[in-house]
This record gives C-alpha cells, structure tokens and sequence, in this order.
C-alpha cells in the first residue's frame, strides 16, 4: 500500500528524496488575491460574497450572536464537554509553565537591561471547517493565547450550512467554555483578510477590528492569505496538510503503526504518512496491517488516497542511525518513536513539531488529550519553526536604563564606534549630555 524509498547504502542527502505533498502556495495566493484585496477595500459586501460562493452560505451578519454561543454549550453532548474540559485543563497545565517573567540584568552599577515580555493586544484564531470540524483546534488556539495574557481574542470559523450558517455547534461550544464571546462565521481566505484588515459589518455592534497576530491551521486558501498578510500582521505559520513519521525498530508492533498511519491520513488526501525503518519485514508487516485497517475505517477512500501518494511512503534504512539522519531531514509536523530505548532516541532527535515516545503515546493523544499543542510546524518547517505556545503570543521588548555615571563610563565607546561606522551623530547625542559636549 505504502510507496518504498529505499535508502539502504545511501550516502545522499535525505532531503530530496523523502516524500513531500506538493503544495504551490504561491500560485495559491496569486488566486486568492482579488479576494483579499476586495475585503480589504470594501469589508462586509466581499466577505458576503466570497462566503456565497465558496461556502453557499448566505452571511446576514458577520459575528455570531452571544444566544447561539452559549445555546451551543448547553445542547452540546455530555461525553463531548466532558473531554473538552479535560482538554482544556492539560493544556492549561501545560501552557501556565510557559510563562516567561521579566529579568533585569546589571550590566554596570547604574546600566540594567530589562527584557519585558509584553502579550500582543489582540489575536485572531482561525479554526477550520473542511472535511472535518475542530473544537480541539479553539482549545489549541485559545489556551495559550490566554495563558499569554492576551487581553482580545477573536476566533473565526467557516459557516455550516446545516448549521444555519453558523460555524460548527462543537466550535461555539467550546468557545463558550473558554470564555471567547467574539466569534464570527467566516472562513477561508475572506476570513484571514478580515482578521488582518479588519471589516465592517451588518449593523451596529457586528464590526470586527484588525488583530495584531493571526494564527491557527487551515487549508491552502489560508495559509496563502497568511502569506499574503504576513507583515501587515503576525503569523504563528504556514501550515500545510498534516504529517506523522514514525521511526521504527523490529520491536515496534505493526498494528500500532498502522493504526498510528492511518489517523493522519484521515485528515486530508493530501496528508503524510511515513514510516522510516531498518526492518524490512516490519515494513511488511504493517503493509499488511494497513490492508486490513483501511478497509474498515470509515473514511477508507480518503485515507487510501492519502497512504498512496506521493507524500506518503515507507523509508529502508540501514540502521537507526541513519534512521535519525532522516527523520531529522523530514522534520514531521508529528514524529513518533517506536523502538527499543525510545527515550534515548527521541532525546537526539533535533527536527520535529512534536515527538511522541514509545508504543503508548501515539499521536492522537498529542491531538487531544496529551495538554500538548497539536498547532504545528507542517512542510519540513520544523527545521526552524516551533509550534504554537504561550511565546507565540509575546513579544519580548529590552529596557535600557543608564545612569549618568555609567553612560559617561561607555561614551568613549560609543563615540568610537560611532566614527567607525561613519555615523557621528551618533557619537554627537553622547556626547551632548555632558559638560562641553554640545556642537
């Protein structure tokens, strides 16, 4: 079922031959931009418009009114508030020892840098609606936004018809848990360039003001409106179909991974599977497992599409060394380690959104339950990108704070490098703070 890349007695590096979904955002966004540009220009009668063509949904008001939230939170499914509560709390473990505080230091008597981190005011959260609705998403969103100290959050979402043109029932449940009121049923492209730019609305009361940062995951539409806003705006990422890669050991159970394959491929017939090994009848094995998984699950047509592209695939390696050679050339979004001594390895492993340790914590945990951040680097960005937390929410600003004794201690320096730099007024605001020093 899986694609084989062989990379036993490679020496080559990884990065051109492992499996990747080909995405083209920047086509995407030269298609996105008369869309964003109209909501940019004319607000509320773009994002109409935009909304009836690509949801068939007919906006009569942009903000979710505050009955409709809170309805949504009484009617929602005991199990289901019951889980979204112990979300909720985990990742409110989680995310309050993220928290960073204020540290001075003392450079010299009299010169302190005090480095601040301030929350940014406002934040817009984009929850998705394609092929499947997301109330973990507003969790993964909000907590640590709030945790942050964010003073205004605003999630959007796209409209649901069989909702009556509101976003998902499950969403503004969860929204009403975390105590989000400001929520408006628009998605897709129109809605990162609401967010961005800001819009009027309706009426009275259903205006939505630009945010400082936009973040949350969405599907192609979104992530070249992001392209197109960043600037003008924070990002968290560019966040493509999702991915896991499990690097496994003949001690790793088939069944597992299969079943650990086949959970991502669920998301998207664009999302990544991938399975590196040095056992070739494990590979075999889980081949086999997938044959008979696949056939009964519910959304066996598009995980089948999923497993058998080209994004998707097992890697031969020779040893588990080069194993973490490749794994970490792939940077997954979502990186399971299923071997002996699992921790050992996973502790090297320096490319990764998540890493996930040993047979009993799969993936879907992190996804849910784990009070970890399921808001990750997709497409290789891991490399250099984390996912979201409470520091994606603030910005770190130094206070400089000098005494006249201790700037005229430095001057000399500054004035130096100032004449070096060919800058000298520079040196000039120095030295006109002290006796003789004006021009």
């Amino acid at each position: 079922m899986l694609n084989r890349i062989d990379l036993r007695g490679s020496s080559r590096d990884p990065r051109g031959l492992l499996p990747r979904a080909q995405l083209d955002v920047s086509a995407a966004v030269e298609q996105i931009r008369p869309v964003v540009e109209a909501v940019h220009q004319h607000g509320f009668s773009a994002i109409r418009e935009a909304t009836q063509r690509f949801d068939g949904v007919e906006l009569d008001r942009l903000r979710v009114p505050a009955a409709a939230i809170t309805a949504a939170a009484e009617t929602l499914e005991p199990d289901v508030r019951a889980a979204l509560e112990v979300v909720i709390q985990r990742a409110r473990k989680v995310h309050a020892d993220q928290r960073r505080t204020d540290v001075t230091t003392q450079v010299v008597d009299g010169g302190t840098v005090t480095e601040r981190w301030i929350p940014v005011r406002r934040v817009g959260l984009y929850v998705p609606g394609g092929l499947a609705v997301y109330p973990s998403t507003v969790v993964m969103n909000v907590v640590p936004a709030q945790e942050a100290g964010v003073e205004s959050l605003v999630v959007a979402s796209p409209p649901q018809k069989e909702n009556g043109g509101l976003p998902d029932a499950r969403v503004l449940a969860a929204c009403a848990l975390l105590g989000v009121t400001e929520v408006y049923a628009v998605g897709g492209a129109q809605a990162i360039a609401m967010l961005g730019y800001g819009s009027d609305g309706a009426g009275e009361g259903d205006r939505c003001e630009p945010v400082d940062v936009i973040t949350g995951p969405g599907n192609i539409w979104v992530t070249a409106a992001k392209r197109m806003l960043r600037g003008a705006v924070g990002i968290d990422a560019e966040a493509g179909p999702t991915e896991i890669a499990i690097l496994a050991d003949d001690s790793a159970d088939p069944r597992h991974l299969a079943a650990d394959l086949i959970s991502q491929a669920e998301h998207d017939p664009l999302a990544a599977s991938v399975l590196v090994t040095d056992s070739e009848a494990l590979a075999a094995a889980v081949d086999t497992e997938l044959v008979r998984q696949v056939a009964s699950t519910k959304h066996a047509a598009r995980v089948q599409t999923a497993l058998a592209g080209d994004q998707s695939g097992v890697v031969l390696v020779d040893d588990l060394e080069q194993g973490l050679r490749v794994v970490d050339a792939y940077a997954a979004e979502h990186l399971e380690i299923q071997t002996r001594d699992a921790r050992e390895w996973a502790l090297r492993v320096r490319n990764a959104g998540a890493i996930f340790v040993g047979a009993w914590s799969p993936v879907s945990l992190g996804d849910y339950a784990a009070g970890s951040n399921h808001v990750l680097p997709t497409g290789g960005c891991a490399r250099h990108s984390s996912g979201l937390s409470v520091q994606s929410f603030l910005r770190g600003v130094h206070v400089v704070e000098y005494t006249e004794a201790a700037l005229r201690d430095v001057a000399g320096h500054v004035v130096a490098l100032a004449n070096a730099e060919d800058l000298p007024a520079h040196g000039d605001a120095v030295r006109a703070r002290f006796p003789g020093g004006e021009r």
